[in-house]
């Protein structure tokens, strides 16, 4: 589980007020009287089956110590023991199975991640060997896929329906300790900014989540799927009454992508866009501060097409509201390339709608092909939709085949090399020209998300 999810058990005594749903009323004998009480126990009894556990083993390679590199300190360390390379993993989590006849399983990239075996175990105690379809960092989802046997699938609810106040049940892996059932109820709508994934627009829930709940259900009285729990906001990595989940129409939306191209291709709309502050508002003759003010647009892009100017107000995709520029960034990485997208804005004080077609995410001038130790990869300068643009120095890997030496290095689509061989690179040109006169082994920085990491790439 990720270090930032939080949850409290809740008894609910509150639940004598459901009327709806499949949450049932089961007669209970108090000295000579039947009352009444309320209990989850119908609901869950259709829903358990369909989360399970998830145990995977893996490896990842220890970097050397930089310092190693410089012959002063190698010098007092030649007499060492070699260091191991590789270290083994494991990680225990949570899943839910949401398509029985194909035997598909949600679940958090963070649980799979660097997993080379994974074992998912049902209810009723099979052990199911898993293979990974895909997954995408940027959101933290995986798919997994098992042999479809008897399995039972949880549906999916509609997300953008849920409501503050409005009940939830956790269920997941808490510590490993087996499958646990939590409640309570949605804190808070569409948070962003919190520095957990690249793509953030999460359920807040009180219902208890712990690490090993990463990855499992959090469904509704109805007994539908609304969120996958993703992450606590601990001190000590324990709960303390605030989680997240990501809403299950994201999480759908990344499947199908999945499923389908076993990676996600977001596109590009090609505009640089900020929150608008109670004083942008006063300045610009708003009434309101929700919407994405425009402050740039790329040339040539989708949105340079469609007719979107700097000062404009987005707020309407493809028919939902846009909140701030965060729910903007949400809604166009969910568009597919070649996607067409109605957009609404205001543009002094006048309402004007227009429709862009959502582009490749490449920059122009992207190259690929000239390292064969990356042989696979497009490089590209960072585009101005990327989260790191205008942050951190560096060229974007624009793209990264599936399978292909880069994949198998470890790149992927959206990271930002940041250094090779030790030296910063500001340019495509100047990273090309750095890699090239290391053929054999190269020591990449990378920033992934919020995450800085090193990577090397041998022959």
């Amino acid at each position: 589980m990720k270090s930032i999810l939080r949850g409290i058990i809740f008894i609910l005594p509150l639940l004598g007020m459901i009327s709806t749903g499949q949450a049932g009323i089961i007669p209970w004998l108090n000295g000579d009287k039947t009352q009444e009480v309320p209990t989850l126990a119908p609901m869950l009894k259709n829903v358990l089956p369909a989360v399970v556990n998830i145990a995977t083993s893996g490896k990842v390679v220890i970097q050397d110590n930089p310092l190693l590199n410089d012959p002063f300190f190698r010098h007092f360390f030649r007499n060492m023991p070699p260091i191991p390379r590789e270290r083994r993993t494991q990680s225990i989590g949570s899943g839910v199975i949401v398509d029985a006849d194909n035997g598909y399983i949600l679940t958090n990239h963070h649980v799979v991640k660097n997993a080379d075996k994974i074992f998912v175990t049902l209810k009723d105690k099979r052990r199911l060997k898993a293979k990974l379809v895909g997954s995408d960092p940027e959101t933290d989802i995986a798919v997994l896929q098992v042999e479809k046997d008897n399995l039972t699938d949880l549906p999916l609810g509609n997300s953008d329906q849920l409501q503050v106040g409005d009940f939830v049940v956790a269920i997941g892996n808490p510590f490993g300790l087996g499958q646990t059932v939590t409640s309570g109820i949605v804190s808070a709508l569409g948070r962003t900014g919190l520095g957990i994934e690249g793509y953030e627009n999460f359920i807040q829930t009180d219902a208890s989540i712990n690490p090993g709940n990463s990855g499992g259900a959090l469904v509704d009285l109805r007994g539908q799927l609304v969120g996958i729990n993703t992450a606590i906001v601990g001190p000590s990595g324990g709960n303390v009454g605030i989680g997240f989940a990501i809403p299950i129409n994201m999480a759908k939306e990344i499947m199908e992508q999945i499923i389908e191209h076993g990676s996600v291709k977001r596109g590009l709309l090609g505009v640089q866009v900020q929150d608008i502050t109670p004083e942008l508002a006063k300045a610009m003759g708003l009434k309101t501060t929700q919407g994405a003010l425009v402050s740039g647009v790329t040339k040539g892009s989708s949105a340079d097409k469609a007719g979107i100017k700097p000062g404009d107000v987005i707020i309407r995709f493809d028919g939902k509201k846009v909140k701030n520029s965060a729910a903007l960034r949400n809604m166009v990485g969910l568009k597919r390339i070649g996607e067409k997208a109605e957009i609404e804005l205001i543009r002094d004080g006048e309402t004007i709608r227009l429709t862009a077609k959502i582009g490749q995410p490449v920059a122009e001038g992207a190259v690929a092909g000239e390292i064969p130790l990356l042989e696979g990869a497009t490089f590209s300068e960072i585009v101005p939709d990327h989260p790191l643009y205008g942050r951190v120095e560096g060229i974007m890997v624009a793209d990264v085949q599936v399978g292909s030496p880069a994949w198998q290095a470890g790149l992927r689509e959206g990271d930002v090399i940041l250094s090779v061989n030790r030296r910063p690179v500001k340019s495509v040109a100047e990273f090309f020209q750095v890699a090239s006169k290391s053929p054999n082994r190269l020591l990449l920085r990378i920033q992934r998300g919020n995450f800085a990491l090193f990577i090397v790439v041998e022959k």
